[in-house]
Protein backbone atom coordinates (compact mmCIF):
# COMPACT_ATOMS: atom_id res chain seq x y z
CA UNK A 1 0.00 0.00 0.00
CA UNK A 2 2.83 2.42 0.79
CA UNK A 3 4.32 1.94 -2.16
CA UNK A 4 1.22 2.13 -4.41
CA UNK A 5 0.62 5.56 -2.71
CA UNK A 6 4.24 7.04 -3.23
CA UNK A 7 3.63 6.00 -6.96
CA UNK A 8 0.17 7.58 -6.92
CA UNK A 9 1.69 10.95 -5.52
CA UNK A 10 4.62 11.03 -7.48
CA UNK A 11 2.15 10.60 -10.78
CA UNK A 12 0.43 13.31 -8.86
CA UNK A 13 3.17 15.72 -9.25
CA UNK A 14 4.58 14.90 -12.36
CA UNK A 15 1.19 15.68 -13.95
CA UNK A 16 1.08 19.11 -11.69
CA UNK A 17 4.26 19.69 -13.54
CA UNK A 18 3.03 19.26 -16.66
CA UNK A 19 0.56 21.71 -16.33
CA UNK A 20 2.16 23.89 -14.38
CA UNK A 21 1.76 27.06 -17.00
CA UNK A 22 -0.52 29.20 -15.79
CA UNK A 23 -3.42 30.90 -18.09
CA UNK A 24 -4.88 34.09 -17.41
CA UNK A 25 -7.61 35.27 -19.62
CA UNK A 26 -7.93 39.46 -19.47
CA UNK A 27 -9.22 42.62 -21.10
CA UNK A 28 -7.02 44.92 -22.82
CA UNK A 29 -8.18 48.29 -23.66
CA UNK A 30 -7.29 49.57 -27.12
CA UNK A 31 -7.36 53.24 -26.85
CA UNK A 32 -6.87 53.59 -30.92
CA UNK A 33 -10.47 51.45 -31.51
CA UNK A 34 -12.15 52.69 -28.17
CA UNK A 35 -12.97 49.07 -27.21
CA UNK A 36 -12.05 46.37 -24.46
CA UNK A 37 -9.70 42.94 -26.39
CA UNK A 38 -9.57 40.18 -24.51
CA UNK A 39 -6.33 38.76 -24.29
CA UNK A 40 -4.79 34.97 -23.00
CA UNK A 41 -1.74 35.37 -21.35
CA UNK A 42 0.30 31.76 -20.14
CA UNK A 43 3.19 32.46 -17.99
CA UNK A 44 5.86 29.62 -17.27
CA UNK A 45 6.00 27.68 -14.44
CA UNK A 46 9.39 29.29 -13.24
CA UNK A 47 7.47 32.61 -13.58
CA UNK A 48 7.52 33.56 -9.78
CA UNK A 49 10.95 32.53 -9.17
CA UNK A 50 12.27 34.61 -12.32
CA UNK A 51 12.97 38.06 -12.83
CA UNK A 52 12.16 38.70 -16.38
CA UNK A 53 10.89 36.64 -19.30
CA UNK A 54 10.63 37.23 -23.08
CA UNK A 55 7.80 37.05 -24.74
CA UNK A 56 6.13 35.25 -27.73
CA UNK A 57 2.94 36.61 -28.81
CA UNK A 58 1.06 33.83 -30.40
CA UNK A 59 -1.90 34.75 -32.88
CA UNK A 60 -4.84 32.65 -33.71
CA UNK A 61 -6.51 32.28 -37.11
CA UNK A 62 -9.56 33.65 -39.11
CA UNK A 63 -12.88 32.56 -37.42
CA UNK A 64 -10.78 31.85 -34.38
CA UNK A 65 -10.48 33.90 -31.23
CA UNK A 66 -8.22 34.32 -28.29
CA UNK A 67 -8.77 31.15 -26.64
CA UNK A 68 -8.09 29.08 -29.51
CA UNK A 69 -4.67 28.10 -28.63
CA UNK A 70 -5.48 27.16 -25.09
CA UNK A 71 -8.41 25.38 -26.02
CA UNK A 72 -7.17 23.20 -29.18
CA UNK A 73 -3.34 22.95 -28.75
CA UNK A 74 -2.53 20.72 -25.62
CA UNK A 75 1.14 20.96 -26.51
CA UNK A 76 1.43 24.65 -25.87
CA UNK A 77 1.12 24.59 -22.39
CA UNK A 78 4.16 22.25 -22.02
CA UNK A 79 5.96 24.16 -24.24
CA UNK A 80 5.49 27.16 -22.77
CA UNK A 81 6.97 25.42 -19.52
CA UNK A 82 9.73 23.66 -21.69
CA UNK A 83 10.88 26.77 -23.09
CA UNK A 84 10.32 29.09 -19.80
CA UNK A 85 8.59 32.54 -22.14
CA UNK A 86 5.65 34.49 -20.94
CA UNK A 87 2.67 33.63 -24.38
CA UNK A 88 0.49 36.24 -25.10
CA UNK A 89 -2.62 35.43 -27.30
CA UNK A 90 -4.34 37.94 -28.02
CA UNK A 91 -8.14 38.37 -29.98
CA UNK A 92 -7.85 39.04 -33.36
CA UNK A 93 -11.56 39.71 -34.27
CA UNK A 94 -10.63 38.52 -38.00
CA UNK A 95 -8.87 41.75 -38.71
CA UNK A 96 -5.59 40.03 -40.72
CA UNK A 97 -3.84 42.10 -38.39
CA UNK A 98 -3.90 45.06 -40.36
CA UNK A 99 -4.88 48.68 -39.77
CA UNK A 100 -7.91 49.06 -42.14
CA UNK A 101 -7.61 52.16 -44.78
CA UNK A 102 -11.83 50.69 -44.93
CA UNK A 103 -13.21 50.92 -41.65
CA UNK A 104 -11.73 52.85 -38.56
CA UNK A 105 -12.42 50.28 -35.91
CA UNK A 106 -9.83 47.57 -37.40
CA UNK A 107 -6.71 48.93 -36.07
CA UNK A 108 -5.24 45.44 -35.01
CA UNK A 109 -1.76 46.50 -36.19
CA UNK A 110 -1.72 49.39 -34.28
CA UNK A 111 -3.20 47.69 -31.03
CA UNK A 112 -0.96 44.73 -30.59
CA UNK A 113 2.34 46.39 -31.64
CA UNK A 114 1.98 50.00 -29.72
CA UNK A 115 -0.72 49.05 -27.07
CA UNK A 116 -0.96 45.16 -26.38
CA UNK A 117 3.16 45.43 -26.40
CA UNK A 118 3.43 48.14 -23.72
CA UNK A 119 0.76 46.80 -21.57
CA UNK A 120 2.33 43.28 -21.44
CA UNK A 121 5.91 45.09 -20.22
CA UNK A 122 3.50 47.15 -17.46
CA UNK A 123 2.25 44.08 -16.35
CA UNK A 124 4.44 40.91 -16.73
CA UNK A 125 8.21 41.12 -15.64
CA UNK A 126 9.63 40.95 -18.84
CA UNK A 127 12.30 41.50 -21.67
CA UNK A 128 11.53 44.77 -22.94
CA UNK A 129 13.45 44.95 -25.93
CA UNK A 130 13.43 42.62 -29.43
CA UNK A 131 15.79 40.57 -27.80
CA UNK A 132 13.46 39.22 -25.55
CA UNK A 133 10.24 39.65 -27.93
CA UNK A 134 8.96 37.20 -30.82
CA UNK A 135 5.69 37.16 -32.44
CA UNK A 136 4.03 34.14 -34.51
CA UNK A 137 0.67 32.43 -35.35
CA UNK A 138 -1.61 29.97 -37.63
CA UNK A 139 -3.48 30.71 -40.76
CA UNK A 140 -4.20 34.40 -40.75
CA UNK A 141 -2.37 35.05 -37.41
CA UNK A 142 0.99 33.63 -39.69
CA UNK A 143 0.47 36.34 -42.19
CA UNK A 144 -0.22 38.70 -39.51
CA UNK A 145 3.32 37.69 -37.34
CA UNK A 146 5.36 37.94 -40.60
CA UNK A 147 3.35 41.37 -41.87
CA UNK A 148 4.07 43.33 -38.64
CA UNK A 149 7.19 41.77 -37.72
CA UNK A 150 9.13 43.03 -40.90
CA UNK A 151 7.26 46.35 -40.31
CA UNK A 152 8.25 46.31 -36.96
CA UNK A 153 11.64 44.65 -36.57
CA UNK A 154 12.61 47.37 -33.39
CA UNK A 155 9.64 45.64 -31.70
CA UNK A 156 10.01 41.73 -32.94
CA UNK A 157 13.48 40.25 -33.23
CA UNK A 158 11.97 36.94 -34.43
CA UNK A 159 9.21 35.97 -35.94
CA UNK A 160 7.28 32.99 -37.05
CA UNK A 161 4.14 31.26 -39.45
CA UNK A 162 2.26 28.24 -39.66
CA UNK A 163 0.28 27.39 -42.31
CA UNK A 164 -0.01 31.18 -43.23
CA UNK A 165 -1.46 33.41 -45.54
CA UNK A 166 1.63 34.64 -46.73
CA UNK A 167 0.01 35.85 -50.04
CA UNK A 168 -3.13 37.15 -49.97
CA UNK A 169 -3.62 38.17 -53.64
CA UNK A 170 -4.69 34.89 -54.76
CA UNK A 171 -7.54 34.63 -52.12
CA UNK A 172 -9.21 38.20 -53.61
CA UNK A 173 -12.67 36.74 -52.25
CA UNK A 174 -11.77 34.55 -49.10
CA UNK A 175 -12.35 35.21 -45.31
CA UNK A 176 -13.06 38.80 -45.05
CA UNK A 177 -10.17 40.28 -46.71
CA UNK A 178 -11.67 42.46 -48.96
CA UNK A 179 -13.69 44.13 -46.03
CA UNK A 180 -10.48 45.00 -44.59
CA UNK A 181 -8.05 46.08 -47.84
CA UNK A 182 -11.23 46.94 -49.84
CA UNK A 183 -11.52 44.68 -53.39
CA UNK A 184 -8.49 43.55 -55.50
CA UNK A 185 -10.35 44.31 -58.12
CA UNK A 186 -10.64 48.05 -57.15
CA UNK A 187 -7.46 48.44 -54.73
CA UNK A 188 -4.78 46.05 -56.13
CA UNK A 189 -2.46 48.51 -54.59
CA UNK A 190 -3.12 48.27 -51.45
CA UNK A 191 -3.24 44.15 -51.72
CA UNK A 192 0.51 44.21 -53.26
CA UNK A 193 1.46 46.64 -50.58
CA UNK A 194 0.31 44.57 -47.66
CA UNK A 195 0.84 40.86 -48.58
CA UNK A 196 3.38 39.46 -46.89
CA UNK A 197 5.50 37.81 -49.49
CA UNK A 198 6.01 42.07 -51.11
CA UNK A 199 7.43 43.30 -47.92
CA UNK A 200 10.85 40.95 -48.14
CA UNK A 201 12.45 44.05 -49.28
CA UNK A 202 12.18 45.66 -45.50
CA UNK A 203 14.44 42.95 -44.45
CA UNK A 204 18.18 42.53 -44.65
CA UNK A 205 19.95 39.28 -44.07
CA UNK A 206 20.38 38.82 -40.17
CA UNK A 207 17.37 41.32 -39.86
CA UNK A 208 14.39 38.77 -38.18
CA UNK A 209 15.26 35.26 -36.81
CA UNK A 210 12.41 33.69 -39.04
CA UNK A 211 10.54 30.25 -39.08
CA UNK A 212 8.31 29.38 -41.46
CA UNK A 213 6.02 26.02 -41.84
CA UNK A 214 3.53 24.77 -43.77
CA UNK A 215 1.83 21.01 -44.57
CA UNK A 216 1.96 19.64 -48.21
CA UNK A 217 -1.21 19.06 -48.04
CA UNK A 218 -2.32 22.93 -47.12
CA UNK A 219 -4.21 25.51 -49.60
CA UNK A 220 -1.75 27.46 -48.45
CA UNK A 221 1.10 25.24 -49.90
CA UNK A 222 1.92 27.02 -53.08
CA UNK A 223 2.58 30.52 -51.58
CA UNK A 224 4.38 29.41 -48.57
CA UNK A 225 6.64 27.55 -50.71
CA UNK A 226 6.80 30.55 -52.91
CA UNK A 227 8.00 32.87 -49.81
CA UNK A 228 10.30 30.66 -49.19
CA UNK A 229 12.15 30.58 -52.42
CA UNK A 230 12.25 34.33 -52.71
CA UNK A 231 14.02 34.56 -49.00
CA UNK A 232 16.62 32.23 -50.65
CA UNK A 233 16.53 34.49 -53.55
CA UNK A 234 17.62 37.78 -51.09
CA UNK A 235 19.82 35.46 -49.10
CA UNK A 236 17.27 35.94 -46.20
CA UNK A 237 18.70 33.13 -43.60
CA UNK A 238 15.21 31.25 -42.00
CA UNK A 239 14.25 27.94 -41.20
CA UNK A 240 11.59 26.29 -43.36
CA UNK A 241 9.85 23.04 -42.80
CA UNK A 242 7.24 21.40 -44.63
CA UNK A 243 6.05 17.91 -44.15
CA UNK A 244 2.88 15.78 -44.49
CA UNK A 245 -0.01 17.79 -43.10
CA UNK A 246 -3.48 19.94 -43.71
CA UNK A 247 -4.63 23.46 -42.60
CA UNK A 248 -5.91 21.76 -38.98
CA UNK A 249 -5.19 21.61 -35.27
CA UNK A 250 -3.58 18.21 -35.30
CA UNK A 251 -0.80 20.16 -37.68
CA UNK A 252 -0.39 22.87 -35.64
CA UNK A 253 -0.57 21.15 -32.07
CA UNK A 254 3.02 20.20 -33.69
CA UNK A 255 4.14 23.19 -34.97
CA UNK A 256 3.81 25.19 -32.33
CA UNK A 257 6.51 23.36 -30.29
CA UNK A 258 8.85 23.45 -33.25
CA UNK A 259 8.36 27.45 -33.79
CA UNK A 260 8.57 27.86 -29.39
CA UNK A 261 11.80 25.40 -29.88
CA UNK A 262 13.28 27.56 -32.76
CA UNK A 263 12.58 31.01 -30.71
CA UNK A 264 13.86 30.05 -27.45
CA UNK A 265 17.33 29.62 -29.24
CA UNK A 266 16.98 32.92 -30.57
CA UNK A 267 16.00 34.33 -27.54
CA UNK A 268 19.15 32.08 -25.76
CA UNK A 269 21.72 34.01 -27.76
CA UNK A 270 21.35 36.79 -25.36
CA UNK A 271 21.26 35.44 -22.42
CA UNK A 272 24.61 35.95 -21.16
CA UNK A 273 25.22 39.52 -23.44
Amino acid sequence: MATRALLLLCSFFILCRVQAAKVDTLDTYSPSMKKTIKTVVITPDTYTTGSEFPVVYLLHGYGGSYSDWVKKAPALLRAVDANGAIVVCPDGNGSWYYDSPVDASFRYETYVVSELVPWVDNHYKTIKNRQGRAITGLSMGGHGALYLAFRHQDVFGAAGSMSGGVDIRPFPNNWDIAKRLGTYAQFPERWEQNTVINLLHLLTPGALSLIVDCGSEDFFFRVNNNLHDKLLERNIAHDYISRPGGHNWVYWNTAVTYQLLFIRQFFDKFKHE
